[in-house]
């Protein structure tokens, strides 16, 4: 390998990593984004280094397809960070915590609260008399229930227009 392959890929590497720690450690949406670039740039030089370094031309394909989706990218995020900052007036990245899909984790200095979960059991529909609504007379007895009681409950309720 020549002197100016290793050279060009170290650059690239350089450019990666500064990309990454970058990104890591920025809280601004827009230095994230510019972190981002950076990476796919470092990508490219290397690709670009093999492919010259090999004499093929695929490396350079692969980083002008890498150039259009970085493009692509970088629309994608100029719109969001527009769309956002509009509802927010902040591009803090911690702001949009909401927009994750996963439930937000609750920090070490909020008070957790555990919520035991409410069992809720079926409701079912009382078949006979309801004795919160129509107690068992005492002249019926509730005392060992016949048959005579079943026709007493009929009269009685009969009477009663329930």
């Amino acid at each position: 390998m020549s002197e100016t392959t290793q050279q060009l890929l170290l650059f690239g590497a350089v450019v990666f990593v500064i990309g990454l720690v970058g990104f890591l450690t920025r809280r601004s949406m827009i230095l994230m984004f510019l972190s981002l670039e950076m990476m796919l740039a470092g990508v490219s030089i290397n690709l670009v280094t093999f492919a010259r370094h090999h004499q093929n031309y695929q490396g350079q394909v692969m980083a002008i397809m890498i150039l259009a989706i970085a493009a692509c990218e970088a629309a994608i995020a100029l719109a969001m960070v527009v769309s956002l900052y509009r509802r927010r007036q902040t591009l803090d990245i911690f702001a949009w915590s909401e927009l994750t899909e996963t439930p937000e984790q609750p920090r070490a200095e909020e008070t957790m609260t555990i919520m035991e979960p409410t069992l809720e059991h079926p409701k079912l529909t009382p078949a006979g008399l309801d004795p919160a609504v129509l107690p068992i007379p005492a002249e019926l007895g509730a005392e060992g229930w016949t048959k005579e009681n079943d026709k007493k409950l009929a009269e009685f309720e009969e009477t009663q227009h329930v």
